[in-house]
């Protein structure tokens, strides 16, 4: 008696590889539902609760502390250890290795500060999400002279007080 060779079945259809390199891969399927969004038009976010004016306004500023506190420790203009408390570990080790890359990159001591002169970065604007009572992300504005750059984070409740559970320099 002799075995049948086994058939294999592709779960999905072969797609062809991109004819040009360094195509963006994009999922442009649309999606069948809209975003549930509980703010009116021209409101000041995208939120998926119903958020209190002033719990908002209090974690904008707070979140725009803590992303210009993440930029000067990138920058090295100061230690790693002041947002440990409201940082995850993993997020706060990122923090550290990026101060470090960009210290080495400019001949000096993370943390410590930078020489005189140098263009410091400022937030310029937060935006926040709020996903439920106890999870946001924000999307921050960041300005170093005349360049711009995006920052996201996600905070989450913990223990009382939130904390950046991601951290990602755009």
């Amino acid at each position: 008696m002799s075995a049948r060779p086994a058939v294999v079945h592709p779960l999905r259809t072969p797609v062809p590889i991109a004819t040009v390199q360094g195509t963006l891969a994009l999922d442009l399927v649309s999606l069948l539902d809209p975003p549930v969004v509980n703010v009116a038009p021209g409101g000041p976010g995208c939120d998926l609760v119903v958020v209190d004016p002033a719990l908002r306004a209090e974690l904008v500023n707070w979140v725009g502390r803590y992303v210009q506190a993440a930029v000067e420790i990138v920058a090295g203009d100061r230690p790693a250890a002041q947002l440990m408390r409201w940082t995850r570990r993993e997020v706060h080790q990122d923090l550290v290795r990026r101060a470090e890359l960009v210290a080495r990159a400019g001949g000096h001591v993370p943390g410590a500060g930078r020489r005189r002169g140098v263009a410091r970065t400022q937030v310029v604007a937060v935006r926040l999400s709020f996903l439920n009572d106890n999870v946001v992300e924000a999307a921050a504005h960041v300005r170093h002279g005349e360049r711009s750059r995006a920052v996201a984070a996600r905070f989450e409740r913990f223990r009382g007080r939130w904390v950046a559970s991601a951290l990602e320099f755009c």
